[in-house]
């Protein structure tokens, strides 16, 4: 069942949102030849509590760090590692949930120690999530790398545009879709966009490719990430061993972009901007 957000609601995923853009915007000066993920972790999980709010992907399903870091042709859920150091002509996607609520740093500690999912946080009823996450290009890439990642940016900005009360979801996808094959790219289908809220993921799903005219009418105050994940090769992907990281077959680079948004009166609001 798809929630509808109030406005007290918006509000409040508006402040979440702009935590998780802004630990974008303080990770960027860090992206650099030599940087190890785990690091980079670090860094967004100090600065994610200082703002008195929540890494939702701790111990989410079992994730085992605060945010995903996936590099070059890591297509998303890439684990922060010490032995994983970023290389010049890299591209690295940060992906970034955070929760802010009711609760105070002692709560959000105690939370930490005791390693539960956030689907068992105590407060977490009180607040909302905010997701998005950048894919970001490491010193001197290749032109078509950053194609790629120009290109993937610009396909879930298509896909944002299209949102409004009376569109459908396979507007999203048939925009996203057009335009990244349009730029002979594909697009990866097992990942999708999903409803966001109190819950870190809800109803609806939202595919990145499609046909217009098919899928969920939007309504005014759904709220939803679009994420798409674009691949130079194949769309095709496998999981790795550790259950959670997905790579593409061929070993091609993977880009992906994400934002939150909500449907208003007459289109949509990104609730993800810094």
């Amino acid at each position: 069942m798809v929630s509808i957000k109030t406005d007290d609601d918006i509000i409040k995923m508006r402040e979440s949102g702009k935590i998780a853009a802004e630990t974008l915007v303080m990770i960027e000066k860090h992206i650099e030849p030599g940087i190890t993920t785990i690091e980079l972790n670090r860094l967004c999980h100090e600065f994610i509590l200082s703002k008195g709010c929540y890494p939702s992907p701790y111990n989410y399903k079992g994730f085992p760090k605060s945010i995903c870091s996936s590099v070059n042709e890591v297509i998303c859920h890439g684990i922060p590692s010490s032995k994983h150091k970023l290389r010049n002509g890299d591209i690295v996607n940060i992906d970034i949930t955070v929760y802010k609520g009711d609760f105070t740093i002692d709560d959000i500690n105690r939370h930490l120690k005791e390693k539960k999912s956030t689907d068992y946080f105590p407060y977490f009823y009180k607040g909302f999530h905010g997701d998005t996450n950048r894919t970001y290009l490491v010193g001197k890439v290749e032109p078509e790398v950053k194609r790629l990642v120009d290109v993937t940016y610009e396909a879930m900005m298509k896909g944002i545009q299209v949102v409004k009360p009376g569109a459908k979801l396979g507007d999203i996808g048939h925009a996203i879709q057009t335009h990244a094959e349009s730029n002979n790219f594909s697009v990866v289908r097992d990942f999708t966009g999903h409803g966001i809220g109190r819950g870190f993921h809800e109803e609806p799903t939202v595919l990145h490719y499609g046909k217009e005219g098919t899928g969920m009418t939007l309504k005014k105050g759904m709220t939803f990430t679009i994420e798409p994940m674009i691949n130079i090769g194949t769309h095709r992907m496998k999981i790795l061993k550790d259950g959670w990281t997905a790579v593409t077959t061929d070993g091609s680079l993977s880009a992906q972009f994400e934002h939150t948004l909500v449907v208003t009166d007459d289109g949509f609001e990104i609730l993800t901007l810094a």
